[in-house]
């Protein structure tokens, strides 16, 4: 199928059988997506939802390694979910993602209560008071919580889930206990949780976590994960989970930003 970008968008492999289009004057995905989308799980026949799905690269992730029966994506900028959903009808992929133009804070308003058995959000890591905010609004928006609240995010997404339905995210360390006590707040029992370290002497910039709407008390700590064994070389972990043709997810000299968001 041919496509038609707009200035500055590109076409990216997936190396999946999927292509996805970005434009980096908004923002393109990075490691912290492709982790996520390898963390998750979902089941056949169950309804994932991305929460700022962005240009819907969790959905696409999602579709090619799993059995899910539906995937949606909810993106508040029009331009953005515009672009998720042209690079959905690129791959043919209408009947199996859907890509919703809307506000995080109006999950519940717009799916209604208990519509998706899993829940996916790879959400702004600072709040607005938390270091300089990008001069560009639309990279400013996906990393600072300027539209949503890390709170809006959690408590929509129990909403949103139906009983033992399953929420992951990642996000930085430093905010871990306020992500626990928000999750516990809203019912969704933190049931597993793996922390992401750049190198292996380095401390972790990202972690990946499980909750469970409803579920017992336990939580399991799975080993941690080096992305890098040196300056541009991934660890023999990373290589197994993307394989050696993921041209395109993060950034392969080990700089820069690890999420894409300028």
């Amino acid at each position: 199928m041919q496509v038609t970008l707009s200035e500055k968008e590109r076409l990216d492999d997936l190396q999946n059988g999927y292509m996805i289009i970005q434009n980096p004057d908004y923002f393109c995905y990075g490691i912290d997506a492709v982790l996520l989308s390898w963390f998750a799980r979902v089941k056949e026949e169950e309804r994932a939802l991305d929460m700022g799905t962005g240009p819907g690269v969790i959905p696409l992730l999602l579709k090619a390694k799993t059995q899910g029966k539906h995937f949606t994506g909810l993106e508040i900028q029009a331009p953005v979910a515009e672009m998720a959903r042209r690079s959905v009808a690129y791959n043919q992929l209408e009947a199996d993602i859907e890509i919703v133009t809307g506000d995080i804070k109006d999950t519940v308003a717009i799916f209604g209560a208990s519509a998706f058995q899993v829940v996916t959000c790879n959400p702004p890591y600072m709040t607005e008071h938390h270091g300089l905010t990008n001069p560009e609004e639309p990279k400013a928006i996906a990393r600072h919580e300027l539209l949503c609240s890390l709170e809006d995010i959690i408590s929509q997404a129990a909403k949103v889930l139906t009983g033992n339905g399953r929420f992951y995210m990642v996000h930085r360390p430093f905010r871990l206990a306020e992500i626990m006590g928000l999750m516990m707040q809203y019912g969704l029992e933190p049931k597993r949780m793996q922390l992401v370290y750049p190198f292996v002497d380095k401390e972790p910039n990202m972690v990946l976590i499980e909750g469970v709407r409803g579920g017992k008390p336990r939580i399991t700590v799975e080993k941690p994960l080096i992305v890098y064994e040196k300056p541009g070389v991934y660890s023999r972990q990373i290589e197994e989970i993307y394989g050696n043709e993921w041209k395109y997810y993060g950034n392969a000299q080990g700089s820069g930003p690890i999420d894409g968001r300028g």
